[in-house]
């Protein structure tokens, strides 16, 4: 019986024999090399589809040193905003003949070593990781094996580590004056988890976005969440019960915003006629809920290919300093906000 690398290269001398070419132009092709010319490399691929050859990953791992993989760490898989930016990372890296490896870190340091350890065995050619709030000496065995690493809005970079961040003050300044034109002076804030870096971010963000609509930072408008819809529900029903309450909420995601939707309906008060509520994120459930959630969409496909754009980058030198990028989110107005409800007599 003929062994697997056997069979790997019979079918690579009968896709080299069909495209009329060599077989290791087809190797060459098959690993990304830049040394084909574009047209004999879109033909090669093309016979590769006819045949159905399917090259094995292992083998092309042990002998070029690389595998054509990117890993993608995310923190929580049950926040819908990772699983659909990972579907939108992955057709980036398909489009680029790139494979993707998931992992997670469900916010643990352990989990984060885990995952990194199957990362470093799979021999990717990168990673993206999605977990802000990290020890460094959690991702320090990638940078000493030369794997490139992008965080996503970690604002800061180091020899070997990229970033691709959220511009929050773009995306809260937006909301901000929406709701100024629409008659709110008064505007809430549910944020984050407390004690965390990105936390702060989020809020200084919200505070400059009042500053530049000329409004007042009320500070006993604002309650921490924790990202999650649970969070956004008692952050409500806590603004609730303050004197003079506030007439719009901002949230820092759309989570957070499910959540005080649903603690405004439970306590009879309509939105948007009695409270206007605005998210961040624009997963696609913010369409779906009633009513339609106002939020900032953060363009995922853009996000991707950032990062896509700084793997690439630091390939190039893993020694220098990775590149600070950005992305900025688009408000989508929708049934969630609405006028002001008139003053009350205090």
């Amino acid at each position: 019986m003929n062994s697997r690398p056997a069979q790997l290269a019979q079918n690579m001398r009968t896709v080299a024999r069909r495209a009329g070419v060599s077989s290791a132009t087809v190797s060459r092709v098959i690993n990304g090399s830049s040394a084909v010319k574009k047209e004999t490399a879109e033909h090669v691929r093309k016979i590769i589809k006819e045949l159905k050859f399917i090259p094995n990953p292992s083998a092309t791992t042990l002998k070029y040193g690389r595998s054509n993989t990117y890993g993608l760490i995310v923190p929580d898989l049950t926040n819908p905003f990772f699983p659909e930016f990972l579907l939108d990372f992955e057709e980036v890296l398909v489009e680029n003949d790139h494979e993707i490896l998931v992992a997670t870190t469900q916010s643990s340091e352990e989990k984060l070593t885990n995952s990194v350890r199957r990362i470093l065995m799979r021999r990717v050619d990168g990673v993206v990781l999605m977990a802000s709030e990290m020890d460094t000496r959690s991702i320090e065995p990638m940078l000493d094996h030369q794997i490139p690493i992008v965080t996503v809005d970690r604002r800061r970079t180091q020899k070997g580590c990229a970033d691709v961040a959220i511009a929050f003050e773009d995306g809260f300044r937006d909301a901000v004056i929406h709701l100024k034109e629409l008659g709110h002076r008064k505007i809430g804030f549910i944020g984050g988890s407390e004690g965390l870096r990105t936390s702060q971010i989020r809020l200084q963000a919200f505070q400059q976005a009042l500053q530049h609509a000329g409004l007042i930072f009320t500070s006993r408008f604002v309650r921490a969440g924790n990202y999650r819809v649970d969070g956004g529900d008692t952050a409500t029903r806590s603004l609730l019960e303050e004197s003079n309450r506030p007439t719009a909420i901002m949230t820092v995601n759309d989570l957070t915003a499910f959540g005080s939707l649903r603690a405004l309906h439970k306590a009879g008060i309509s939105v948007p006629s009695q409270m206007s509520v605005v998210g961040f994120d624009g997963i696609l459930l913010s369409d779906a809920v009633q009513p339609s959630l106002t939020t900032v969409a953060i363009p995922l496909k853009e996000m991707a290919r950032r990062c896509l754009e700084a793997l690439g980058k630091m390939k190039k030198d893993i020694s220098k300093r990775g590149p600070l990028l950005s992305v900025s989110g688009k408000l989508v107005i929708r049934e969630s906000t609405g006028p002001a409800p008139p003053a009350k007599n205090e």
